[in-house]
């Protein structure tokens, strides 16, 4: 696992997130915030796994955006990896909770690794037309 700048992780970000679709902005005005962190994860130098996590307006929170693993290494244990050491990270550096915006599809994956879903949070993601969840885990200090 490595801190990044953001614009590292774009073509993963394009090509996992949003369809590989050239004509799709996946920078983020918040990447630049010298609060945010960006993580990455590399196999055979080659980098698999994404995962940004963006300040909000409580202290010690922050929004996990832009998850995304490789397809070829989905499942082997990456996007895990990743988060876990991002998680231990973050909560060295003093944030306390941790929260997303989650694709449906992923939940089980998030609830494996301790997150909680909000009841009743389910929505439509605006960018993406995906059903989405919001989900939330507490770090331990």
């Amino acid at each position: 696992m490595n801190l990044v700048a953001a614009r590292d992780l774009y073509d993963l970000r394009r090509r996992v997130l949003r369809n590989n679709d050239p004509a799709v902005n996946v920078a983020n005005a918040a990447d630049e915030d010298p609060e945010a962190r960006h993580f990455a994860g590399y196999v055979d130098g080659e980098l698999v796994v994404s995962a940004s996590f963006f300040p909000g307006e409580v202290p010690g929170v922050l929004q996990l955006r832009y998850m995304a693993t490789d397809p070829r290494v989905q499942g082997h244990g990456y996007g895990a990896a990743v988060l876990a050491a991002a998680e231990r990270h973050l909560g060295r550096d003093g944030a306390t909770r941790l929260w997303a915006n989650a694709r449906d599809s992923a939940l089980g994956f998030y609830r494996r690794l301790g997150w909680r879903v909000i009841e009743g949070s389910e929505h439509i993601s605006v960018e993406t037309q995906i059903p989405h969840t919001v989900i939330e885990k507490d770090l331990d200090r």
